[in-house]
């Protein structure tokens, strides 16, 4: 009795947790001429790819795509490793003060995003990184280093430091131990930051508003902001079809990777 209860209650939520995609897909998939707010439910016709092709063609969200594949690929990879690294050293290598470098590299999270957002723009504008791709490749890394130090100092903490000797015994150089012995025994946890990581800065809107304007610099969820402003009326289906295409990267990424994923929730079980 408890379990199809429970079974009961899981499928209830389910449904409950899926009518908004339910809701997206269909207005999304109806023609602008014939969308109406008041038959949002009720599925009339099947023109979600053209409405993603007129996204595309009309926004310029093929250059904000093809500029948010390259952050959402390259920041959290150069954090991850940037992130081990460091939880290497505080942890493996017993670095003096290892604590005290560890509070510090995640101090940066301390404070909310909206504060630095100012200090960012005015810095940026100053150093000529303002709308370019090095610019956003660089503030997303900064943020997602903090989290990733501190997953990957928690997991080599359960290594045992014996691992770390027994190699330096066998005459393998610190850079070798670290490459071969301690990044491969952590790669779940390495896989589910990334997605983490990556699913944050492809939903970005707030960094991409303050630090970008170009269509081929800003990132994809700051070009959808723009469409729904630009975009009204009978064209809203034309907005919702670009929130579909917007979400199929981060939904394909996690059904691709969910067994990492899983694992890394654990710490990288192994």
């Amino acid at each position: 009795m408890s379990r199809i209860l429970r079974t009961t209650v899981l499928v209830v939520f389910g449904v409950i947790w899926l009518l908004p995609v339910y809701l997206l897909i269909v207005n999304a998939a109806k023609s602008p001429l014939t969308f109406t707010s008041t038959e949002s439910w009720v599925p009339t016709d099947f023109s979600l790819l053209g409405n993603i092709a007129e996204a595309l063609q009309l926004s310029g969200l093929g250059d904000s795509v093809l500029s948010t594949l390259i952050y959402a690929l390259v920041s959290p990879a150069v954090a991850v490793l940037v992130g081990a690294a460091a939880g290497f050293a505080i942890v493996a290598l017993r670095l003096k003060h290892g604590f005290a470098w560890f509070v510090v590299i995640f101090g940066g999270t301390v404070f909310p995003l909206q504060m630095v957002l100012l200090p960012l723009f005015d810095g940026y504008s100053r150093v000529g990184l303002f709308d370019t791709q090095l610019g956003m490749i660089l503030v997303y890394t900064a943020i997602s280093i903090p989290f990733s130090a501190f997953v990957m100092r928690n997991f080599f903490t359960g290594v045992a430091h014996n691992v770390f000797e027994a190699a330096v015994l066998d005459g393998a150089t610190t850079w070798r131990i670290f490459a071969r012995l301690y990044l491969p025994m952590a790669s779940s946890a390495l896989v589910a930051i990334f997605i983490l990581q990556a699913t944050f800065v492809w939903n970005d809107l707030l960094l991409g508003l303050t630090l970008s304007q170009s269509d081929n610099v800003r990132p994809i969820v700051t070009t959808l902001a723009g469409m729904q402003s630009t975009y009204g009326g009978a064209q809203l289906s034309t907005v919702l079809a670009a929130g579909v295409l917007v979400s199929l990267p981060t939904v394909v990424l996690f059904l691709l990777t969910q067994k990492f994923f899983a694992r890394g929730l654990a710490l990288g079980q192994y």
